[in-house]
C-alpha cells in the first residue's frame, strides 16, 4: 500500500476534481459522507452524544459535513468551531452555511477555555480541528482544548490524522496533539502513523475510499510503502516439484563467541526454516557441540581459536554469508573480518558485531558488496550513522546513508523500516513480544536464507521482516506476549508461509465453529 505525502495528497485532490469535473466543496462532502457511514453502520442510530470539532479549514469543512449528516439523521450531536484564526477556507464557509440551514442548533463558537463543553466519559469526540497541512503549533487554549479531550476520557475519533501531529516532522509538545483511539485517513495512511514519537497518538487508524482518480492513485511513485500479505503475495517464489536442496542455494552463517554460540544457532535454525538447501556454520571451537547436537541439520566448520572468530577459512561456495552473530569486537575479530570482505564475493546480512565493527572501522564499508543488508537496532544504527533530531531525521541519515554506501539497511522497531536509496518500505506485521533476546538474530537467519534461495537482496529484506513478524504474529496466539521467545518465530515459520495464502489467521477458529455447527445440532436431535 502505498503511502502519500503531504503534498501527492493535495495533488490527488486537484486532479480527481479535474478529471470528475467536480469542485472542491463536493469532494468535500463525499470525505464527509464516508465518514459519516463509517460512525452511522457502527452506532445504528445510539443516542451517544457526539460532539464534533471543527477547526476553520477544510479539516474543519470535513467535521462539518458530518455533523449535518449526523443531525439529519437523528443522533444526538453538537458541533463547535474551535476558532483560532480570522482565516476560514472557502470550502469551510460553505459547509458553515450548510450546517445553518440544517438546524437551529448553529455551531457554537470556542475561543478559550472557558468555552469547553462538558464531555463525559461514555460520549464521542470527532476531531477535525486540523488536517495534514499543519505549519506550525497550536495556541496555548488550543492545547488546552486537546488536553481537556485526553482528560474526558471519551472515544476520541481523528478525521484524516490527530491534529496538532504533523505529517512530515515531529511536533515538540506532545500536549499539543490530539491522542486518538481511531483516525480515519483518506486515500492512503500517515508516515507519521509508524513511526516510533509519533505512532502514540492513534491507536488504530482505517483507511477511507473517498473516490480519488485511480490513474493517478496507481501511477504515482511514493516514498515510503506499507508491506502487507497482498504485496509480499507477489514476491513469493514458489517451488518446482522436481526441485531439489541445490536449487535453494547454500547459506554460511559466521559468528559466535564463547558464551554466544546460542545466537549463531538461532541465526543458522532460521536460515534452513526460511528454505535455504544447505547451511554451514562458522563459529570459535567452543561452539562445535553445540551446534552439532542441537542443529543437527547444519553443517560445521570450525576457527583455530577455541573462543573467538580469527580466521575466517572455509572451501564452500555460499549463495549468501549472514555474519555477525555473537561474535564480539576483539581485535583478532575485526582483523577477521576485514580479511573476510576483501575475498568475498557472496551477498551478505550483516547482524550485531559486524555492524559495530563497521562503526569502529568506517574505512570497511567500502569492501562491502552492493546492496548488501545491514540490520542494527537503534543503538547499533546510531553508531553507524550518528546522533538524530527526530524520526524523520534518523530517516534522512539512513537514507543518506544506504545512497552513499548502496547498502540496504533494516531499521528494527515496532514498524520494522527497510531503507534503500530514497525508498522506505514500512512492516505491518509484528508485535511486542518480538522484544525478546534472540529474535533479532532470527531476522537476520531469515534474511539470509531467502537470499540464498534466489530472492534479489531487498526483496529478501522486505520479505523477510514481514515473515519474522507474522509468525511472530501467529505465534502469541498460543504463547502469549510475554512468553514468546526467539525459538517460536523459527517453529512458527512455516504457518507464516502458509497464511500467505490462507484467509487471515484470526478469522479461522470462528469458520471451524461454523464448520462444527450442524454437527452439534445432529448430536442435539439425537
Amino acid at each position: 500500500m502505498k503511502i502519500f505525502s503531504k503534498e501527492q495528497v493535495y495533488e490527488g485532490d486537484k486532479i480527481t476534481a479535474q478529471k470528475q469535473n467536480i469542485t472542491s466543496t463536493e469532494l468535500m462532502e463525499r470525505a464527509g459522507i464516508q465518514i459519516f457511514n463509517w460512525l452511522h453502520m457502527r452506532m445504528q442510530g445510539a443516542q451517544v452524544p457526539i460532539h464534533v470539532f471543527c477547526g476553520i479549514g477544510n479539516n474543519g469543512g470535513d467535521g462539518l459535513v458530518v455533523s449535518r449528516h449526523l443531525i439529519t439523521h437523528g443522533y444526538n450531536v453538537k458541533t463547535y468551531v474551535v476558532n483560532c484564526s480570522d482565516k476560514r477556507t472557502k470550502d469551510f464557509l460553505v459547509n458553515y452555511d450548510r450546517i445553518k440551514e440544517t438546524t437551529k442548533k448553529w455551531p457554537e463558537m470556542l475561543n478559550c477555555e472557558a468555552d469547553f463543553p462538558k464531555i463525559g466519559a461514555d460520549d464521542i469526540i470527532i476531531d477535525a480541528v486540523f488536517g495534514i497541512g499543519l505549519n506550525r503549533p497550536a495556541d496555548d487554549w488550543v492545547k488546552g482544548l486537546f488536553q481537556y479531550f485526553r482528560k474526558s476520557k471519551a472515544f476520541t475519533l481523528a478525521i484524516d490524522m490527530p491534529s496538532g501531529l504533523y505529517a512530515d516532522k515531529v511536533t515538540k509538545d506532545e500536549n499539543g496533539v490530539v491522542w486518538a483511539n481511531h483516525t480515519l485517513s483518506f486515500a492512503s495512511p500517515k508516515l507519521v502513523f509508524f513511526l516510533p514519537e509519533t505512532a502514540k497518538y492513534t491507536q488504530q487508524w482505517e483507511i477511507l475510499d473517498i473516490g480519488l482518480d485511480p490513474e493517478y492513485l496507481y501511477t504515482t511513485e511514493t516514498e515510503a510503502e506499507l508491506i502487507g500479505k497482498n504485496e509480499m503475495l507477489q514476491v513469493y517464489r514458489p517451488r518446482e516439484k522436481f526441485s531439489h536442496k541445490g536449487d535453494f542455494g547454500h547459506s554460511l552463517i559466521i559468528g559466535g563467541s564463547y558464551g554466544k554460540i546460542g545466537a549463531v544457532t538461532l541465526t543458522s535454525r532460521a536460515a534452513l526454516s526460511s528454505g535455504a538447501g544447505l547451511v554451514t556454520v562458522y563459529i570459535p571451537k567452543c561452539g562445535y557441540t553445540i551446534l552439532q547436537s542441537s542443529f543437527p541439520e547444519a553443517m560445521v566448520v570450525c576457527d583455530a581459536d577455541d573462543t573467538i572468530v580469527t580466521d575466517i577459512q572455509f572451501e564452500i561456495q555460499p549463495t549468501s554469508v549472514g555474519i555477525g552473530i555473537g561474535m564480539g569486537t576483539d581485535e583478532k575479530t575485526i582483523s577477521a573480518f576485514k580479511a573476510f570482505l576483501k575475498k568475498n564475493k557472496a551477498p551478505l546480512v550483516i547482524d550485531a558485531d559486524a555492524i559495530n565493527m563497521l562503526s569502529k572501522q568506517k574505512d570497511l564499508l567500502k569492501l562491502i558488496p552492493k546492496e548488501s543488508i545491514l540490520t542494527p537496532h537503534p543503538k547499533e544504527l546510531e553508531r553507524l550513522i550518528g546522533k538524530w533530531k527526530d524520526d524523520f531525521d534518523k530517516l534522512k541519515k539512513a537514507k543518506e546513508f544506504s545512497k552513499t554506501h548502496n547498502l540496504i539497511i533494516v531499521i528494527k522497531g515496532s514498524n520494522t523500516i527497510t531503507v534503500y536509496q530514497d525508498k522506505l518500505y514500512i512492516n505491518s506485521t509484528g508485535n511486542p513480544g518480538l522484544a525478546t533476546a534472540g529474535t533479532g538474530d532470527v531476522l537476520t537467519g531469515i534474511i539470509t536464507g531467502l537470499m540464498s534461495q534466489g530472492y534479489d537482496q531487498l526483496s529478501a529484506a522486505v520479505f523477510g521482516v514481514y515473515l519474522h513478524g507474522r509468525s511472530a504474529d501467529i505465534a502469541i496466539e498460543y504463547v502469549g506476549y510475554q512468553s514468546l521467545i526467539a525459538s517460536h518465530v523459527i517453529e512458527y515459520l512455516g504457518k507464516a508461509y502458509i497464511d500467505l495464502f490462507t484467509m487471515p489467521h484470526q478469522e479461522q477458529p470462528q469458520e471451524e465453529e461454523e464448520e462444527e455447527e450442524p454437527q452439534k445440532k445432529k448430536e442435539a436431535n439425537g
